[in-house]
Order: structure tokens, then C-alpha cells, then sequence
């Protein structure tokens, strides 16, 4: 009967994951393909910099397509000009504005080219960018982007806590280093997408219901596979060995169903930007974000110091078979922790859909970022989390100054490499003696 209730439980896993992605997976693809038209549209606006940016009106432009055929347009009041290219190969085109139709006092920008040679995909729409007036652009130093970059590491630090306190969580009371971990942040996002762009949902409530499917999730994942393996006495090494193969799989999973294209949010995608004092641009929504989450870390937090249940949850994490003669319900509070930590995961997911879009990659774009985070701060301790993310975050915006952004993750790995080295139990973890 055991061994029965397990392996359904496991199947309603599967079921449960295998219909949120087909509905949001076929749903996506069904707009998707309602989008497609056999052709390239090329298009742009004409703005006048010398003029305040005013819309340039009457240029002609011209455009070649990939087969020689030859199209013409005419900018019209704001600037706007428009030519849709019939045929499904792509390829590359010739775009021209005719300097002879530009209006009296406006020229092409010094040193510009008045012909540009883009490459297109089948059915992608070209924004061509043509530069009319003088260049007004105010080129910042690299201190003069300080300001923004601190402000940018500290709201992605604080997203990237919420995914590295669930996982801390998970690790102090089992021990088991959950390399799929990041496929639960990737769930949060799509759960969200789901319910906010395919059911027309508003964001704060698709927000709630993936965080509420991702407890769910992680009570299911317990129930069904990690308390039986414990239960047979099955090794951490295994177990995270099983952790590495259901990472492959739930992001495997992800990608099937959504034919591994990158979506976004229905709502909140282009918040407005709001100076601040010259020193950085900031946006409600991110505001908003911010302040949830530090709501809920400090909730987490002061109820895993103060509560009963977490005094019982710190005292699992420090000897799991001393709380049980003490009589604490161990698999009740490992249950609690994968509930909680799984939905801190799902939140992650959900804010980290907006920066990094929704993706199946979330997991594996982050994933290293949390183990750096949680190694830094230290392997088993709330507030290391906390720490790790806030410096990962900083680390990984800072370093953008001084090497390219593609880069930027391996100051990451770089601050992982010294912390370790100097202090193997990470900030705030406390020293072990093993043997």
C-alpha cells in the first residue's frame, strides 16, 4: 500500500507539471502561429536630434529585397515609414533614405552611413535606425554608472534570496545539496505566464497562484520521492545524483512544452522610468518587487528565530535523530521546509520573469548563482543566504565596469573560489570537525 500511495503520488507530479506546460506551451504557440506572415516588414522612424527630436515627415526610403526587388516608402506625420517584403526565405536587404527628400534643415548625421545592410530571418520584422542631426547623446564614465549598477545588483540580489533562502533551508534540514533547485525558480515563471498571458489573469493574482502551485509542488515532491529514499536509508551522494536527473528532466520538460521560446508577462513588462536624483532610473514595479521581498524574507526569517515551528526547524537542521527523541515530528518539519522553501523558489521565479524573461534557461541561468550565494554566506544558515545574495548581486552588476556583460557571472564564481579558500565555511557558516 506504501509503495502504491508513493508511485501515485509521483504520477500526480508528472500529471501536474505535464498540464500546466501543454496549456501554456500550446496556447503560446497557437498566438504564435496566428503572428506569422509570409514576409519581412521593414520599418522605422525618422527623428530630427537637432530639432528636438521632432519627427522627420516626406523622406523617401528604399528597400531591396533578398530576391532584387525593389520597394519604396514615404515617412509619414511622426516619422513613421513601413515596407512589408513578400516572401518566407529572409535574407539580406538594402535600406536607403534619400537625402534629397529631406526636409529643409535637417541632414544625415556627420559620419553616418545613408545605407544600411541588414540580415533578416524568415518573417522578422527590421527596425532600421537612420541618424538625422547632431548627436546629443550624453556618454556617461564608468563612475557616473555607479549609481545605477548598485541599484541594479541590489534588486536582483534580493530576488536572487529568495531562490538561495529555499534552498539553504532544504540543505540545512537534509543535508541534500537539490541540483534542481533551479527548475522550481523556472516553474514559478511559467506557472505565471500561464495564468497571466494564456488565461488573462491579472499579475498579482497569477503571482499567488504560481506561488501557491509551487508549494503544492514542493509538498508533492517530498511526500512522493524524497521522504521514501530517505526512509530506505538511500545516501545524500544518491540522492543528489536524483536531484541532477530530475533537474534534466522538469527543464527537458519545460522546453518540450514551450518549444524553448522566450516569452513575457502581460502585464508590468515596460514599467515607466522615474529619475532619481540624476544618480539612477527606477520603476514602481521594481520598487513593489523589492518591498514584497523583503516582506517575505523577513517574515522567513523571524519565523524560523521566534516560532515554535521554527525552533523545531533549527533544531532538525542541527541533529535530526536528537529532535526526534526529543520528540519533534522530523518528516512533518523536512515537509514544512519543502513547502516553504519550494514556494520561496516559486516567488523567485516569478520576479526573475521580468528580468530574465520567461524561459525554460531560468533554472540554468541561476542556478549557479544560488550555490555560489548560498556557499558564500554559508552552507546552512538563513542570514548567510541573505548575505551571499546581496554580494553575488552587487558583484555581478559592479563588474560590468571593467569586463563585458557577457562575462559578468564569472565574478560570481571568482568570489566563490577566494570565500572558499579563505573561509571554507562561507561568511557566516560555522566551522565542523569531520572525522
Amino acid at each position: 500500500m506504501e509503495l502504491r500511495r508513493h508511485v501515485s503520488m509521483s504520477l500526480l507530479v508528472s500529471l501536474l507539471i505535464t498540464a500546466l506546460l501543454a496549456l501554456a506551451g500550446s496556447t503560446a504557440a497557437a498566438a504564435a502561429h496566428d503572428e506569422d506572415k509570409p514576409g519581412n516588414l521593414v520599418t522605422g522612424q525618422l527623428k530630427d536630434t537637432s530639432n528636438n527630436g521632432a519627427p522627420v515627415e516626406g523622406v523617401t526610403i528604399e528597400v531591396t529585397g533578398p530576391d532584387g526587388q525593389g520597394y519604396t516608402a514615404t515617412s509619414d506625420a511622426e516619422g513613421v515609414w513601413e515596407v512589408f517584403v513578400p516572401g518566407d526565405s529572409g535574407g539580406r536587404f538594402t535600406v536607403t533614405i534619400d537625402e534629397s527628400s529631406l526636409p529643409e534643415g535637417a541632414s544625415m548625421r556627420e559620419g553616418r552611413p545613408t545605407t544600411l545592410t541588414p540580415t533578416a530571418l524568415p518573417n522578422q520584422t527590421l527596425r532600421i535606425n537612420f541618424d538625422i542631426g547632431v548627436d546629443t547623446r550624453d556618454v556617461a564614465t564608468k563612475w557616473d554608472q555607479v549609481p545605477e549598477k548598485l541599484y541594479s545588483g541590489l534588486l536582483f540580489g534580493l530576488m536572487l534570496a529568495l531562490g538561495a533562502l529555499g534552498l539553504n533551508m532544504i540543505f540545512g534540514t537534509t543535508g541534500l545539496t537539490n541540483f534542481a533547485h533551479g527548475e522550481l525558480i523556472t516553474f514559478g515563471a511559467m506557472a505565471t505566464y500561464m495564468f497571466n498571458a494564456v488565461f488573462g489573469w491579472n499579475f498579482a493574482m497569477a503571482g499567488l497562484m504560481a506561488v501557491a502551485l509551487a508549494a503544492l509542488f514542493g509538498w508533492l515532491q517530498e511526500t512522493a520521492l524524497w521522504r521514501p529514499l530517505r526512509h530506505r536509508g538511500t545516501g545524500l551522494i544518491a540522492m543528489m545524483i536524483v536531484s541532477i536527473g530530475f533537474q534534466f528532466l522538469l527543464r527537458n520538460l519545460f522546453q518540450y512544452f514551450t518549444e524553448g521560446r522566450t516569452e513575457s508577462y502581460a502585464d508590468h513588462t515596460t514599467p515607466a522610468g522615474h529619475d532619481f536624483n540624476g544618480w539612477f532610473t527606477y520603476s514602481y514595479r521594481d520598487l513593489v518587487l523589492a518591498g514584497i521581498a523583503i516582506l517575505v524574507l523577513v517574515g522567513v526569517t523571524a519565523g524560523l528565530s521566534f516560532t515554535r515551528l521554527g525552533r523545531a526547524t533549527r533544531a532538525v537542521a542541527d541533529n535530526p535523530a536528537l529532535a526526534a527523541a526529543t520528540g519533534i515530528d522530523v518528516d512533518r518539519v523536512i515537509k514544512l521546509v519543502w513547502i516553504v522553501g519550494t514556494a520561496l523558489a516559486g516567488l523567485c521565479g516569478v520576479f526573475l520573469g521580468f528580468s530574465l524573461q520567461v524561459t525554460f534557461q531560468i533554472g540554468q541561468l541561476t542556478l549557479l548563482l544560488l550555490f555560489a550565494a548560498v556557499c558564500v554566506g554559508g552552507l546552512g544558515s538563513v542570514w548567510g543566504a541573505l548575505i551571499g545574495s546581496l554580494l553575488i548581486g552587487l558583484l555581478i552588476e559592479m563588474s560590468t565596469l571593467v569586463i563585458a556583460s557577457d562575462l559578468k557571472n564569472a565574478g560570481a564564481m571568482l568570489l566563490l573560489i577566494v570565500v572558499l579558500l579563505i573561509r571554507p565555511q562561507g561568511l557566516l557558516g560555522r566551522k565542523e570537525r569531520i572525522g
